[in-house]
């Protein structure tokens, strides 16, 4: 994983070097969400106690020190995420930084019912605004803000990568996971990632722009940006099976 990210680190000044060069690329105004439905992604803060009662009526089970880590890493992940996105909307103003960061949020807090749920340290605790406790992540924020601030389309590109990185790294973390809630919390944030990687790659195609994956191979790239938008039990819907199947009624 770190020899991947290091490759972006090395190409990232080309990336931006090209994309300057690139041709009719149309202004962030006028632009309407590209073909997905952007506010699915907003955060709905009524959602925030059904879900921190499901994780915590799925089982306790066994941490071992690989999910510790992944639960660790992907709380800075995601709130790096949204961090991004919340910076990218003030200078460009497009609704689609603003409703993903919304949803980066939720994503950030479940993690941190989980941590809470097993007393993990929270690497947040007391957290700054663009200041992570993790210095990979930390060099990652510094280039994506440094990129995104560059143009429109940089931060376009720079909402795809946050996206391929986060799928990449949630794809790499289901590996080493076995228990049931956090499976359940990793699987839906790689979903929500699936779509952001989908609305972010209908702005850069009404750019003009071919984003090339960084960090997921292209074929599976090729696969999730050509695939409809995923729509499915969350959290909240999956504990509600469960209660229902528990009580005996109709699932």
């Amino acid at each position: 994983m770190k020899t991947i990210r290091n490759y972006f680190f090395a190409i990232l000044a080309g990336v931006s070097l090209f994309t300057i060069a690139c041709e009719n690329i149309d202004s962030p105004e006028n632009k309407e969400p590209a073909n997905m439905l952007e506010s699915e992604t907003m955060k709905d803060d009524s959602l925030a106690p059904c879900i921190t009662d499901c994780i915590l009526s799925l089982p306790y089970e066994d941490v071992s020190p690989e999910e510790e880590a992944h639960m660790t890493y992907m709380r800075e992940e995601e709130l790096l995420a949204q961090e991004v996105y919340e910076y990218l909307y003030t200078l460009w103003n497009v609704p689609v930084f603003n409703n993903i960061s919304k949803s980066e949020n939720t994503h950030t807090l479940t993690i941190k019912v989980l941590l809470d749920k097993y007393a993990i340290d929270d690497p947040a605790a007391n957290h700054q605004t663009g200041v992570f406790q993790n210095p990979e992540l930390q060099d990652l924020y510094n280039a994506l803000t440094a990129q995104g601030s560059q143009s429109f389309l940089e931060a376009l590109i720079v909402g795809e990568t946050i996206e391929d990185v986060d799928i990449f790294d949630l794809d790499e973390a289901m590996v080493d996971v076995d228990n049931e809630d956090i499976e359940l919390v990793f699987s839906n944030l790689n979903k929500g990632s699936r779509n952001h990687m989908r609305a972010f790659y209908g702005h850069l195609s009404n750019q003009g722009y071919t984003y090339i994956p960084q960090y997921i191979s292209q074929d599976y790239y090729d696969e999730i940006v050509n695939s409809p938008w995923e729509i499915g039990n969350g959290i909240c819907m999956y504990c509600a099976g469960i209660r229902t199947t528990e009580d005996g009624r109709d699932e």
